[in-house]
């Protein structure tokens, strides 16, 4: 019986080739930048009714509270109820903050630091505490952690969420004190967690009483197929298994509205919010009311905001179509690339062989296209295996992301083709 075809010496063979038509696209003089997640001009456009709302002398909230003024810390009741079904969460166990979500992570980690939680015998930070870190993840969750000297442990994710053997033989250590998620669409793989994975994340044993789930459900409503999955529920499943207290749920208008004039949203048991707004009442004496009054005006209801990110859907889909068909034609059966199919969220991810995602990332700068560095998604920025890179297409006019697309297949197959020239397997290793 004759042996296979070897798909890595087909790769050494077409080296010179390769080359050729990398020498072509430098000659094109491109300048292309994919390097962040960021919603394209066309996509804040769909939000540009913000910008006129409230409107002159409309500045009363439902209650009768003149949101011009100082006050308010948990944020306008009908912003709170809108956001209720995002959230899972009733208006009373929600607050909501400026534009960023990432600065109630940042502000819950500081009091968690600097006073503790609720169920804690001490501030965090009177002794070395570590997070769990389901990767590949978000660099700027790992950013946290690094700067506040949080030790991060790593666990790789599969198809159904994090490796919950690997994370539950971890949370055991009492210095474990929390564990970072992108329970949908996951930033950058587009995995969503399953019902099994939530319930052990719920009900699972912890070393640490004080035990904190930084549920970052960033992209509960970013859908790019009709498709809708079906995420549990993490503050019921906490309830249930006795741990209330356990998740901390973040969202944010970032991506649904203007970006830097957006909502951000905590969603926590009564314990945990009363402990927050306990907090950022020192911190604060009250959000940008108008701004959440403006949202209440723009969105209205569940059928408006639905709306809304359905044009989002029209703008973003066929952008990455645009990259998962490139890849697909230029690499599939290659054996030298492997990249998700996201149904949503904001990230393709892209994996090579061993040794080739710096590569990848040199060459792609070699050709004019800037991509986020090889290791983002890996804490301290470092990927052991140097395989994993995170693309991101939304932000870029459709044309560029056809045009990057064709320079990150053409990229991926020579970086595996050296490769494979060095004496490595030019392959995709599992």
């Amino acid at each position: 019986m004759p042996a296979p075809p070897d798909p890595s010496r087909d790769l050494q063979a077409r080296h010179a080739e390769l080359r050729a038509r990398y020498a072509d696209l430098q000659a094109r003089g491109l300048r292309l930048d994919m390097t962040r997640g960021k919603p394209s001009p066309e996509q804040l456009d769909l939000s540009e009714g913000l910008l006129a709302l409230p409107g002159n002398r409309d500045h009363r909230a439902e209650s009768g509270e003149d949101a011009r003024n100082y006050g308010g810390v948990q944020g306008l009741a009908e912003v709170r109820a809108l956001f209720s079904g995002v959230l899972g969460a009733p208006p009373e166990q929600i607050a909501v903050g400026n534009n960023s979500s990432l600065a109630l992570m940042h502000d819950c980690i500081a009091y968690a630091l600097l006073k503790g939680v609720p169920g804690g015998a001490a501030p965090w930070s009177r002794e070395e505490i570590r997070f769990i870190c389901p990767v590949p993840g978000y660099d700027r969750h790992f950013a946290l952690c690094e700067t506040y000297g949080i030790g991060m442990l790593s666990v790789p994710m599969t198809p159904r969420g994090p490796d919950m053997d690997a994370v539950e033989d971890l949370a055991r250590d009492p210095a474990v004190r929390g564990m970072w998620a992108v329970p949908q669409y996951a930033n950058p793989g587009g995995e969503t967690y399953d019902d099994e994975t939530v319930a052990r994340l719920a009900g699972m044993a912890t070393g640490a009483p004080d035990f904190r789930l930084f549920w970052d459900n960033a992209y509960a409503l970013h859908h790019l197929t009709d498709r809708r999955p079906a995420l549990r529920n993490i503050l019921e499943a906490c309830a249930a298994a006795g741990r209330p207290d356990r998740p901390l749920v973040f969202a944010s208008t970032s991506k649904v509205t203007l970006a830097g004039a957006g909502l951000a949203f905590l969603a926590a048991s009564p314990a945990n919010l009363r402990w927050y707004l306990a907090c950022a009442g020192k911190r604060s004496i009250g959000p940008d009311k108008l701004n959440q009054l403006r949202h209440a005006r723009f969105l209205r209801d569940a059928g408006g905001l639905e709306r809304l990110m359905e044009g989002h859907r029209r703008l973003l889909a066929p952008k990455f179509r645009a990259v998962t068909d490139a890849l697909a034609r230029a690499l599939a059966g290659t054996g030298a690339a492997r990249w998700s199919e996201p149904a949503g969220g904001y990230f393709v991810l892209l994996e090579v062989p061993d040794g080739c995602a710096s590569r990848v990332v040199e060459l792609a700068a070699g050709c004019g296209l800037a991509l986020t560095p090889a290791g983002a998604t890996h804490p301290y920025g470092r990927d052991p295996r140097d395989r994993t890179l995170r693309l991101a297409p939304s932000y870029p006019s459709l044309g560029e992301v056809e045009a990057a697309a064709e320079v990150i297949a053409l990229c991926t197959l020579l970086a595996a083709a050296e490769n494979r020239q060095a004496g490595g397997s030019g392959q995709v290793s599992g």
